[in-house]
């Protein structure tokens, strides 16, 4: 193995592996003088680079670069592709790359270097430490080709006296290494003397007795070695003189002295005072001092030494970055041949007088001193390698390196003085296109020094900006019937891109059918007529791209809003509006609403409304189209009006049409049943023993003003049946026998028949009494009216027949005497003034019937025959009145007044039905025809409209709808729930309606002849006292 493999391998062991992350650090060593492309090492080998991508497993391709100074010429190449390292044709000369440095250590001579691998997926800084090895390229030399020595002729034999040494610039065996004295003709010898720092010092010993006398000069020659190979040496002329005695040499107080000076010392400045004494005197005692032999010229050029007193003062300025350490010989002679010798060993000290030095490397190559990035380049893109020093030491030679002001770029320290100048953030041609800053190294001394240095970067630009609108959203008005190609406006779009990248071409997006744009300057048009009415808006997009690579876009949002112009008339949504409403709705009550539209917009859109021939029974309101009436409807009088209406639009031209408005009157359940026949509630019909069961003894026949099932009636017998004697059918009224009557039966019977009609949500209802007298004749016409009058004192809901007291002729006949026979005197002036005015009453009536076509007969009896006729004859509710019997009114001042007092409860199967249990307190008044006897009126006090009193209801105001209304034309108990029963005109006695209980019975509540006309609700029934009875 030769040298250079040898140092290879030693230089492949040394190699020290860093962290991979930032860097890492090689170490090589070569020999100097190497001559060009000798191979130094294989970075990627050295530190096991792997080229495959871990995470793709695909090959790639590293970049080696070195990391050089601007104009430097380095010392060793790097190949790009394979990362080896080869030296360059400039040659490396260990001792001109060290010079001036101590080398006692021969690896201690080396140079640096940093090699970076790219891209920066990979990136790596590798530090690489070239160790330059000694070649034997320099031969030893003396100070000078002529040494002189001077040896006093009495020289002991075996003195020894020093010769100047020789200097070689190599080092370990390649330095000095022997001396040889030639031609020393037995009188002298060589001796070499090695010190502890490794010099060797050749000294002449004195072998024989010298003599002046005989031969004072000795010419001889020394000859110096070093210990390379092949070997190198010099000579020189060794010139010995032999001198006079001086047997006392010079002694120096202190032979080693080490002082300090600071390297700012200015001249003058005494470094150190000498010392040396002489034992002789006289001349021989002059001690003169110089400097030894291996002193340099420089260090003399420095330092002063007075050769008289032996100080040592400063007579250049000192540089301890120069040299720190001086090492001077000092000898002290008196003429004689031995000298006296010193050592002074100068230490400088430092001062910051060495601002810090920035060693500026680019890894992107810079064109005439500026970089140039891309703005797509990421971050921490590596732009140089900042190497900073100090020559000063400790504290001095600290240094800081930053960045002076505020950019996006950052040093990211790899080693002590070692940083990397990277980009810490995105960069942006737009914001900024060009950096320009300082780096700056400062020391940690006092005061303290910095060192500055310029860094150009420029940006290129790249696409990475789209055009911007410069409105997002563009929104335009313009009116409808437009003309084609009408101007709209311009769009705009700005790209802060620069050439090409900023060049903008405009573009239509969908749904915008209706429109042109220029694609260079954005003019956007109108290219058909618009139609407010068919679209309001138009919404569509604009596209503005750029010509960069790839190109870029953005969109902007165009809004059109067509304006109205008054072309469309108002149009009502029917040509005939046609609404249904309830009779008996209040006043001003919402009747419906009419609504016309304008497809036009604004103003001409504002419809306004108005009756055109209603007579004001109706109000509209213009602009909600509210219809509300202006009258209470009653649909028994008007079923339905009729009405136009008319709209005109708000336009400056206005524009109008009509409708047609029909409003329908919807029946409600108003008017309760009123009673046809029997004509009267004093009206009683003879039923004969001998009437067989399912024959037809009486008739009930009531009508209804309503319509629909507010006009079905059902009649229901609720009292007075409890033997089960008789049956009524529910749509006919017909009353009929059930079984043959027995003579148990013989007596009148009271049936309390209840009329409803079958209306919604709640049924009227009307209650009427049918007299039923079972006998085979009805000729005692007082017994038949007493009978009835003392019915009216039987409570509705009890049989007249539940007295104590039967209503038998034999019991009544001896009541009545006793009666008669206790009052006799009062019964005789009653009854002379009852008759007068039952005689009266008598003639009226007798007239009325015969305007009616002699409906009422007398208590004689006609035959069957002819009742049968008639009954076949009956077409109308004229002819049901034959049958029943009538007791004549008396007159008003009668003072016979009993009230009635009871209740009376329904059947269950008529409360299954829905009518409800009827409140005698709030029944409803009776009505009869004016020339009908009126049950109540019997009973009436001294008032003027006496009545009993039942219950009072809220009373309404309105004309529709107050609770006194007319009397119905029948003899008719008249029953009501919550709705306002309506009454004819015809009568003139007016009586508030009633309202059902929802306790579901008929109940009278306190005396039933109240007189307090002021209440709202009343139940007449009036009678007639000891009057003929009319039969038919």
């Amino acid at each position: 193995m030769d040298l250079r493999d040898f140092y290879l391998l030693a230089a492949l062991i040394a190699c020290l592996r860093l962290d991979s992350a930032i860097a890492q650090e090689l170490i090589y060593t070569i020999r100097e003088e190497l001559p060009e492309n000798v191979p130094i090492g294989n970075i990627p080998k050295d530190l096991n680079i792997s080229h495959i991508n871990a995470a793709t497993g695909t090959s790639s391709s590293l970049v080696y670069r070195l990391v050089s100074k601007a104009g430097d010429s380095p010392l060793v190449k790097v190949s790009s592709s394979t990362g080896e390292i080869f030296t360059t044709s400039t040659r490396i000369d260990r001792e001109k790359l060290c010079a001036g440095s101590s080398l006692a250590d021969e690896n201690e001579c080396f140079f640096e270097l940093e090699v970076v691998i790219l891209p920066n997926d990979f990136f790596r800084l590798i530090k690489i430490k070239i160790i330059v090895t000694d070649t034997n390229d320099n031969a030893p030399m003396f100070p000078s080709t002529v040494i002189n020595i001077s040896i006093p002729e009495n020289t002991l034999i075996n003195s020894r006296f020093p010769i100047p040494s020789a200097v070689d610039p190599d080092t370990g065996y390649n330095g000095v290494q022997h001396y040889v004295l030639l031609n020393g003709q037995s009188v002298f010898g060589l001796d070499i003397v090695e010190t502890p720092e490794g010099e060797k010092w050749p000294q002449l010993i004195v072998q024989q007795v010298l003599d002046r006398e005989q031969k004072d000069t000795y010419v001889m020659k020394i000859k110096v070695e070093d210990g390379g190979n092949p070997q190198k040496s010099s000579t020189a002329i060794l010139q010995v003189t032999v001198s006079d005695v001086n047997d006392n040499k010079p002694v120096f107080k202190e032979s080693q002295i080490e002082v300090h000076v600071p390297e700012n010392a200015p001249i003058g400045t005494s470094v150190v005072q000498l010392h040396a004494t002489d034992a002789d005197i006289g001349s021989n005692a002059e001690i003169k001092y110089i400097y030894g032999a291996q002193v340099t010229s420089a260090t003399k050029r420095l330092f002063a030494l007075n050769n008289t007193t032996g100080l040592i003062t400063v007579q250049r300025p000192l540089d301890r970055e120069d040299t720190a350490v001086h090492k001077l010989t000092v000898l002290a002679t008196d003429g004689s041949s031995t000298p006296a010798r010193a050592t002074v060993t100068i230490n400088v000290t430092d001062v910051n007088d060495n601002p810090p030095n920035i060693d500026l490397r680019y890894i992107i190559s810079p064109i005439n001193g500026t970089v140039y990035l891309s703005e797509k380049d990421p971050t921490n893109t590596k732009i140089a390698l900042i190497t900073v020093s100090d020559k000063d030491t400790d504290v001095n030679s600290k240094v800081i390196c930053f960045i002076e002001r505020e950019v996006p770029f950052h040093l990211k320290a790899v080693y002590d003085n070692q940083y990397l100048l990277e980009t810490s953030s995105l960069l942006d041609y737009e914001g900024t296109k060009e950096y320009s800053f300082k780096i700056v190294a400062a020391d940690t001394g006092k005061p303290s020094l910095n060192q500055t240095a310029l860094v150009r970067v420029e940006l290129e630009d790249e696409n990475d900006n789209p055009p911007i609108f410069t409105q997002p959203v563009i929104e335009l008005s313009v009116s409808e019937n437009n003309r084609r190609g009408l101007y709209l406006t311009t769009i705009s779009a700005t790209d802060e891109d620069s050439g090409k990248n900023a060049d903008i071409v405009y573009q239509l997006g969908p749904n915008a059918s209706f429109f042109d744009l220029d694609r260079k300057t954005g003019v956007l048009t109108a290219s058909r007529v618009f139609d407010r009415e068919e679209q309001e808006r138009f919404i569509f997009t604009v596209t503005a791209r750029d010509n960069g690579t790839p190109p870029l876009q953005s969109q902007a949002a165009v809004i059109v809003t067509v304006l109205d112009e008054n072309d469309n008339s108002p149009k009502f949504t029917h040509n005939h509006f046609q609404f249904f409403v309830s009779e008996n709705l209040p006043k001003y009550s919402t009747v419906g609403v009419i609504t016309a539209t304008d497809s036009d917009a604004g103003e001409n859109k504002a419809v306004t409304l108005s009756i055109l021939n209603d007579n004001e029974n109706f109000v509209l309101d213009p602009y909600s189209g509210l219809i509300k009436s202006n009258v209470s409807f009653d649909r028994e009088q008007q079923s339905s009006y009729t009405f136009d209406v008319k709209a005109v639009d708000g336009g400056q031209t206005p524009r109008s049409s009509t409708a047609k408005v029909t409003i329908n009157i919807m029946d409600a359940n108003d008017n309760s049943p009123v009673v046809i026949y029997p004509p009267s509630n004093t009206s009683f019909k003879l039923v004969p023993l001998s009437a067989i069961p399912g024959s037809v003894v009486a008739e009930v026949f009531a009508v209804d003003i309503d319509t629909g099932m507010n006009a079905e009636l059902k009649y229901t017998i609720v009292s007075g049946n409890n033997k089960g004697l008789f049956r009524i059918d529910p749509v006919t009224g017909n009353i009929t026998l059930e079984e043959k009557p027995s003579t148990t039966d013989i007596g009148l019977h009271r049936l309390v028949v209840n009329i409803s009609d079958l209306g919604y949500p709640k049924p009227l209802h009307t209650l009427v009494l049918v007299f039923l007298y079972v006998n085979e004749t009805a000729g005692n016409a007082s017994y038949i009216y007493d009978l009835i009058r003392r019915t009216m004192e039987t409570p509705l809901d009890r049989n007249i027949g539940d007295s104590s007291q039967p209503y038998q002729n034999e019991d009544y006949l001896t009541i009545m005497i006793a009666i008669v026979a206790g009052a006799m005197v009062v019964i005789v002036v009653i009854f002379v003034t009852v008759l007068v005015r039952c005689r009266h009453a008598s003639r009226f009536k007798a007239a009325q019937r015969s305007k009616q076509g002699a409906e009422w007969m007398s208590p004689n009896q006609e035959s069957k025959q002819n009742k049968k006729k008639k009954r076949k004859k009956r077409k109308s509710p004229k002819s049901s009145l034959l049958n029943f019997v009538t007791i004549e009114e008396s007159k008003p001042d009668d003072t016979v007044h009993e009230p009635i007092n009871g209740t009376i409860s329904l059947p269950a199967e008529l409360e299954e039905q829905g009518m409800g249990r009827f409140d005698w307190g709030t029944a409803p008044p009776t009505t009869f025809k004016p020339n009908s006897p009126d049950l109540a009126k019997h009973y009436k006090s001294a008032s003027p409209q006496s009545a009993f009193h039942l219950k009072a209801d809220t009373p309404v105001s309105v004309k529709k709808h107050h609770v006194i209304q007319e009397l119905p034309l029948d003899n008719t108990f008249v029953g009501g729930c919550d709705t306002l029963s309506k009454r004819s005109s015809t009568s003139s006695d007016h009586f508030s309606a009633s309202e059902c209980s929802s306790q579901g019975g008929f109940k009278t509540k306190g005396p039933l002849h109240t007189r307090q006309v002021n209440e709202h609700f009343y139940w007449s029934i009036s009678t007639a006292y000891k009057c003929p009875i009319n039969q038919y």
